[in-house]
């Protein structure tokens, strides 16, 4: 084992961490500075470290970079449609009574699949607020349960950005990466409703006072077990520093959960009239089940194809239209027209679908920098040999070579707070450790994105979101929305060791 090449590994992620949390420059930066700083540090030469740099960056968004585009698109036209709100409430209609903390634990898993999670929360935060008024508490169950479903899907099903980064790095099969990330979503929704049944009880009491009239106004509150948990007050004011966000939105609150039985104009569209559930689903159903059929019959025509020669594989004549079709820039350009044309009124100006379409890029504008310098930092890895020392490193070792990505991932999301930061800090780690260690692309993916949603704290943007919404502030926040990732984290890793197992 190359001492200095594993030096220059820990120095490329200290760089990172540093120049995210003490400086003023971005995780774009932080990256690139990393890939520098690494192979200047593993000795190698200057100019075709420059040169790994590019090429690493050009060939990660020549991958990936038009779907994430397409993506946030979509997010976007959900968004201002009203299409995410018919969705959640078909959910909850679908679920029944008595099965609330499911119905928005899967709400959030299907929504944050195209829409970013704190916008996400945001859109849906008013129906559980809703829900909580008419049964008169259980308010902060159905908040977390709504905020870590949202989790779930945003660390681990493309075309959420973390989980595309790291599949475009690792090199894996977007549609494997997909129906596993659900496979794993549906294993992990009973950990969300499972701790949120738990806590939410406990942490029910000490709602700030703001949030807490916000959504009961004056009525008496009951916990999950029926006991009477007082009356709320009528003023915040003791409070208001704490409960700001929740307050600055009430009048979307009381929009969006005042029911069905009221017409609200849509301050985005104009329209009374949202799509309905059906609609609202058809731009996320129809994108995915084109990528899933293309994974399907590809792998369906190798295996009919055998090992009859060692030439390149050639697609049959008839999966050629599905490889198409499926292709993930095809199928989420046949999502977004779908998105566009179904979801909008048709009185809708071109200029003003331009101009949402525009914002959607600009919020993915960062996402697809830090991507190509997560791909730029993961070539150096390669091309200066720390990824071959850290490969023979963990050979040396009894430890299992998925658990790799998995611990980076997880390290570096404690240590700065954002997921996809450490999805992609711990894909480009371990994509030089493919082949030396035979490690399936596709459980190194599902490893750095499990890995990703270990303990949200006061570095991650989303915990402020999400714990300002649901009334937590101090310890309470710690143990409601910390704790409830923390405990799906946890979980996964069984999950992990089934998958490389299978794979």
């Amino acid at each position: 084992m190359d001492l200095q090449l594993i030096v220059a590994l820990i120095a490329g992620i200290a760089t990172i961490v540093v120049i995210v949390l003490a400086t003023r420059l971005d995780a774009f930066i932080a990256l690139l500075t990393a890939a520098v700083v690494t192979g200047i540090v593993a000795g190698q030469d200057l100019l075709s470290l420059i040169d790994a740099i590019t090429t690493g960056f050009g060939n990660t968004l020549a991958s990936i970079g038009i779907v994430i585009g397409l993506g946030v698109g979509i997010g976007k036209i959900l968004e201002v449609s009203g299409a995410a709100d018919s969705l959640a409430r078909a959910f909850l209609s679908a679920f029944g009574k008595g099965r609330e903390p499911w119905a928005m634990g899967t709400v959030g898993s299907l929504v944050s699949i195209p829409v970013f999670c704190d916008s996400g929360y945001v859109i849906m935060n008013p129906l559980a607020r809703s829900i909580a008024r008419v049964k008169r508490g259980g308010y902060v169950t159905l908040a977390l349960a709504l905020g870590c479903g949202m989790t779930l899907t945003h660390h681990m099903v493309p075309p959420t950005p973390g989980p595309l980064a790291a599949t475009g790095i690792l090199g894996a099969d977007i549609g494997a990466v997909i129906l596993t990330g659900v496979i794993f979503t549906v294993f992990l929704l009973p950990v969300v409703v499972i701790y949120a049944r738990w806590i939410g009880p406990k942490l029910e009491p000490v709602l700030n006072a703001t949030v807490k009239h916000d959504v009961y106004g004056s009525v008496t509150t009951t916990s999950a077990e029926g006991h009477a948990t007082g009356e709320t007050r009528e003023s915040g004011s003791e409070d208001a520093g704490h409960g700001g966000v929740a307050t600055a939105t009430d009048d979307n609150a009381d929009a969006a959960g005042s029911g069905d039985d009221a017409d609200t104009v849509n301050s985005e569209t104009g329209s009374t009239k949202k799509p309905g559930a059906f609609l609202g689903f058809l731009p996320l159903i129809v994108p995915l089940l084109l990528i899933v059929a293309n994974t399907v019959s590809t792998a369906i025509d190798k295996s009919n194809q055998g090992e009859l020669s060692g030439d390149a594989y050639e697609p049959s004549s008839w999966v050629a239209p599905l490889a198409f079709l499926g292709n993930p820039v095809i199928a989420l350009m046949i999502g977004l027209v779908l998105a566009v044309y179904t979801l909008l009124p048709r009185v809708t100006s071109r200029n003003k679908v331009q101009n949402w379409l525009a914002d959607a890029a600009a919020s993915a504008g960062l996402i697809l920098l830090i991507t190509g310098a997560g791909g730029a930092f993961g070539m150096v890895l390669t091309e200066s040999g720390v990824g071959d020392a850290l490969a023979e490193a963990i050979a040396s070792i009894s430890l299992p070579a998925f658990l790799v990505p998995f611990l980076i991932a997880s390290l570096v999301r404690i240590a700065q707070g954002s997921g996809t930061v450490a999805m992609i800090t711990a894909a480009s780690v371990t994509a030089p450790l493919i082949a030396p260690l035979g490690l399936s692309p596709l459980v190194a993916v599902m490893a750095c994105t499990a890995g990703s949603m270990v303990f949200s704290y006061f570095n991650d943007s989303y915990f402020w979101v999400v714990t300002r919404f649901t009334g937590l502030d101090g310890i309470n926040a710690i143990k409601g929305w910390s704790g409830i990732t923390t405990a799906v984290w946890a979980g996964s890793i069984p999950l992990l060791f089934v998958l490389d197992l299978i794979v």
